[in-house]
């Protein structure tokens, strides 16, 4: 099913994804991979808040590549959505609304989506330039010193997802694989 929904993405439209349906985001995502996830865990630790509001938002796993001439931003595709699996738990549980990766999640990751109504959507791997084209603008608002890991707040217009793991736990990768077997 295809789905044209705004991001942020409501505990309640969340809800309504379904493992496998096609969402085109609009609004606003923030970028995030590991070396900024670190240092988000190391400011609660600290007793210091995020460097942007978690609440209801949303974390694209990707660290672009310099923007051509005239562009927002460069090649944006996603990174591997598990080398994050240790800090997204507790993110989740804080408020975050989904993210947007490439590649399986770990089963603490699986429960704590379920647990937050939330989702976490996956962007095709190796189209980063295609992607980049629904990219309207990006801006650095965290950890500057990172370069390409920092975090950007992305505006974006019919961002191509695909919802893998939905807020009830239905996971097309595991789904799918059940699906092909039979063929």
């Amino acid at each position: 099913m295809n789905r044209y929904i705004q991001a942020p993405v409501s505990k309640e439209e969340a809800a309504q994804l379904k493992a496998g349906d096609y969402v085109y985001l609009t609004g606003t995502i923030y970028t995030a991979r590991d070396a900024a996830h670190k240092r988000m865990k190391e400011a609660l630790e600290e007793g210091k808040s995020l460097p942007f509001d978690i609440k209801g938002n949303m974390i694209y796993y990707m660290g672009p590549s310099p923007a051509r001439e005239g562009r927002p931003i460069g090649s944006a595709g996603p990174t591997t959505a598990s080398r994050m699996d240790k800090y997204t738990p507790q993110l989740l549980d804080l408020g975050m609304a989904g993210m947007i990766g490439k590649g399986k999640r770990s089963p603490q990751v699986i429960e704590a989506i379920v647990r937050n109504k939330a989702v976490y959507f996956a962007a095709v791997g190796g189209a980063g330039a295609l992607l980049s084209k629904c990219i309207v603008s990006s801006e650095v608002v965290a950890y500057e010193d990172l370069g390409t890991e920092a975090i950007r707040r992305l505006e974006v217009k019919n961002f191509p997802v695909i919802v893998v793991i939905d807020s009830e736990g239905n996971n097309l990768y595991e789904t799918a694989i059940e699906k092909y077997k039979k063929v």
